[in-house]
């Protein structure tokens, strides 16, 4: 049967120092890469093996996808990456200590901004030392400067299903490593979740989680692959 497997990536060194991160290119920590290659161990162990991979263009994610498919001996399966499974891009607070940012702002007022559905955070000045939009990866791309979690979901979805969802109905087992709020976009979709609720849901980090397919599409209840 059809089967999807979301990973999102192991811990980023901005994990690990609470800041916000979005659409800035941050690395794997040590237990981050252990986090990857401990989901590419399981899902060799399990025989939950892809034969087709998707990631964002940021580097934790990709090496992520790398270190897994390593460990369950699939490095040589074909691999797109693109921009819309990128992070929730963050705005203005990116780079930011998550804490900091409660001392001056307040509880509620990070709340919103970190959890509202359609509230993005202020948006990123242009040029600021934070801005991607030089980067050659982003070339010819329109990037956002802020990102409700809504927005982040307007640009997932319709890559989902243009470019995912027809190689998954196929018949092929796709991987996807990404992020928080580009994995819960699609669990909201997948699993029927309310914008109110989704807003909740953590994500956390080198955890497969896989949906099985039937034979009308219809995906099943999800589950984390270590407790199958």
């Amino acid at each position: 049967m059809p089967t999807l497997i979301l990973v999102r990536h192991g811990q980023s060194q901005w994990n690990l120092e609470n800041r916000f991160t979005g659409w800035w290119d941050v690395d794997l920590t040590e237990k981050g890469v252990e986090e990857a290659k401990a989901a590419g161990v399981l899902l060799k162990e399990k025989g939950v093996l892809p034969t087709v991979a998707f990631t964002s263009f940021q580097t934790r994610a990709i090496k992520t996808l790398n270190l897994a498919l390593e460990e369950a001996g699939r490095l040589w399966l074909p691999v797109t990456k693109d921009w819309r499974l990128n992070e929730r891009h963050y705005g203005g607070l990116t780079g930011l200590n998550k804490q900091e940012t409660r001392d001056k702002h307040g509880d509620e007022q990070v709340h919103i901004w970190r959890r509202s559905f359609d509230t993005p955070p202020p948006p990123m000045e242009p040029g600021s030392e934070y801005d991607p939009g030089a980067d050659p990866r982003y070339a010819g791309i329109d990037v956002p400067y802020t990102e409700s979690l809504k927005l982040t979901i307007e640009r997932v979805l319709p890559y989902w299903e243009s470019d995912i969802f027809p190689v998954l109905a196929s018949g092929e087992t796709v991987i996807i490593s990404a992020h928080g709020n580009s994995l819960r976009a699609l669990v909201k979709h997948l699993s029927g979740i309310s914008d109110e609720d989704i807003t909740g849901l953590e994500i956390p980090t080198g955890q497969p989680i896989i949906y099985e397919f039937d034979d009308a599409m219809q995906p099943g209840e999800r589950y984390y692959l270590k407790d199958s």
